[in-house]
């Protein structure tokens, strides 16, 4: 018998919410979150600092490729000519 993939994934409500962080306040304790938090917040940021600078690179990649693209397709032209 085959399983059907559930068509929604249902997303947690108030209570779960509350639950949740009244496990991290249990595990980590009361003044930890907040630091916690401000790490969670710099590594996203530097991740998408980074995710930003691959993105910048591959677009001028992809110029440097498309401005060469002609020159080549010149190039082959003139060297079946001759």
């Amino acid at each position: 018998m085959t399983s059907i993939a559930p068509l929604f994934v249902p997303t947690p409500g108030a209570p779960e919410l509350l639950i949740i962080v009244g496990v991290a306040i249990l595990l980590f304790g009361a003044q930890k979150i907040p630091k916690l938090a401000r790490s969670i917040g710099e590594s996203t940021g530097e991740f998408k600092k980074g995710q930003a600078k691959v993105e910048q690179e591959l677009e001028e990649y992809r110029n440097d490729a498309a401005a060469a693209a002609p020159d080549v397709e010149t190039e082959t032209a003139t060297e079946t000519q001759s």
